[in-house]
């Protein structure tokens, strides 16, 4: 099985290459904070990535460490037949709702443009097919759900979303091949009211994330 990439690598301060010094925070006032968590360089240079104010002047390998202590329990796959430029974007968006992984099925190579730095902060997993991928889920306890406007399909505005679901998504255009629509337990539609057929992977995939955010996760006041 192909290994596991992105938040496993081994990354080192300042995590964004290319840094907006017009937000974050400048370099820590002394005496510094102390604890493993923090990263030396970022409190003398300061830190200006994209992160929320509890992980200011963390390593990366300390925010991934403490993300994977409340990751929740669903995770999702994008079938990168065609080099789907979405991909980036579904990364960006499931660091947002802190899936457990993202698996891209496919082909390997993809355009981290979209991802804003935050493939640093995601588990990413490579799975060559569709086979593989119905492997993986059944192996870690997923329920496939595919996500596609097809012809019988449930809408997701209204369906039991299943708390180890395994969202499963398409290119825009052709969506899911039908070996990846044969893998899933259920397959959901996004209502849409407009004049066109279809959204595009990236947008597709936050509505049923957050789908999912609204039926399980928990939400505090803050």
């Amino acid at each position: 099985m192909p290994a596991e990439t992105g938040a496993h690598e081994s990354e080192s301060a300042p995590a964004d290459a290319t840094p907006d010094l017009a937000v974050g925070v400048g370099p820590h006032p002394r005496p510094w904070p102390v604890g493993a968590h923090y990263d030396r360089l970022l409190l003398e240079q300061g830190d200006h990535r994209n992160v929320s104010d509890r992980y200011r002047y963390w390593s990366v390998p300390a925010i991934v460490a403490d993300l994977d202590t409340r990751r929740h329990e669903f995770a999702v796959a994008i079938e990168n037949w065609q080099h789907d430029a979405n991909i980036g974007t579904v990364v960006r968006t499931a660091n947002a709702f802190l899936a457990r992984e993202v698996l891209i099925v496919g082909r390997k190579r993809w355009n981290r443009r979209g991802a804003m730095v935050t493939d640093r902060y995601q588990h990413l997993r490579h799975l060559p097919t569709i086979e593989d991928l119905t492997c993986w889920a059944a192996e870690n306890d997923y329920s496939i759900v595919a996500v596609d406007n097809t012809p019988g399909a449930a809408p997701i505005e209204t369906a039991e979303l299943p708390r180890n679901a395994l969202f499963l998504f398409g290119q825009e255009g052709p969506g899911l091949t039908a070996q990846a629509q044969a893998s899933a337990t259920m397959t959901l539609s996004i209502a849409q009211f407009g004049s066109t057929r279809s959204i595009n992977a990236g947008v597709a995939a936050g509505i049923a994330m957050h789908a999912w955010i609204r039926q399980h996760a928990a939400i505090d006041a803050g």
